[in-house]
């Protein structure tokens, strides 16, 4: 079931929510820069298993509207927490992805952890995102030739390999975006940082990562689980940036567990 969450003024996100009557719920955050279809092979299995399961598409990206500005962390977690006053979500686990990861590491500081009950941080770009030299190669692209940048995200992404027609639905997902929200988040992950945020972690979080990941470093989710109280890191073996396509099964067998 897909629906519209007024977030401010003339700013609505899209939300996916499968299996809503189910007693335990699972909010899902993507990556930059695609949306939460990402998340595919988690939906076609966990709400199955008794878990509502809940996308959310940050503004800028997939089904969401797409304004200008908004793009800071803080205003990426304002919205989460006006779809989560929208939906009257409580005790849920929050799984983020990439740039999702620091939106809910955002959204857990900047709200006390309000209705988290179990924090779960995918290849989180976080303490950290983008390098400068990363950042101007990226944006550098996203405003001459995005496809090409997409491509470019595309072949640092897996560790394992994938068809064509998976790498075509790939480029599709992220080019869903607006140029300008694409570009905007490039700027956000450069120039912020979530260190003073990890201390106010209070809900227990496992820490997800492929060890093969080119755009996160595995030892940034080491770091992660030396600052965040009560973690534990689950390092993925055969994977890089997308444990949740290229171990699926493991993936979803850990999340559940731990949920």
């Amino acid at each position: 079931m897909g629906y519209y969450v007024a977030v401010e003024s003339g700013v609505k996100l899209y939300v996916e929510d499968l299996n809503p009557s189910a007693e335990k719920t699972i909010v899902f955050l993507h990556g930059w820069p695609l949306n939460y279809k990402q998340f595919e092979y988690q939906f076609n299995v966990l709400p199955a298993l008794g878990y509502r399961s809940i996308g959310i598409d940050w503004r800028g990206f997939g089904k969401s509207d797409k304004p200008y500005d908004g793009y800071s962390f803080n205003r990426l977690a304002d919205d989460i927490r006006q779809v989560v006053s929208a939906l009257q979500l409580k005790d849920f686990a929050l799984v983020g992805h990439s740039t999702g990861g620091a939106i809910a590491i955002r959204y857990v500081s900047r709200y006390n952890g309000f209705g988290v009950s179990k924090l779960v941080l995918v290849d989180a770009a976080a303490p950290i995102g983008f390098t400068d030299e990363t950042a101007s190669k990226f944006l550098s692209e996203v405003l001459n030739d995005r496809p090409k940048m997409m491509q470019n995200v595309i072949d640092d992404f897996l560790f394992q390999y994938i068809t064509k027609e998976f790498s075509d639905w790939f480029m599709d997902l992220g080019l869903e975006a607006a140029s300008w929200s694409t570009a905007a988040i490039i700027n956000t992950l450069r120039d912020e940082n979530l260190y003073g945020d990890l201390n106010k972690i209070q809900v227990p979080t496992l820490i997800i990562h492929g060890i093969h990941d080119k755009v996160i470093p595995f030892a940034q989710a080491q770091e992660l689980n030396q600052l965040i109280r009560n973690s534990q890191l689950v390092p993925f073996q055969y994977s890089g940036h997308g444990a949740f396509w290229e171990e699926k099964d493991k993936f979803n067998e850990v999340l559940a567990r731990f949920i």
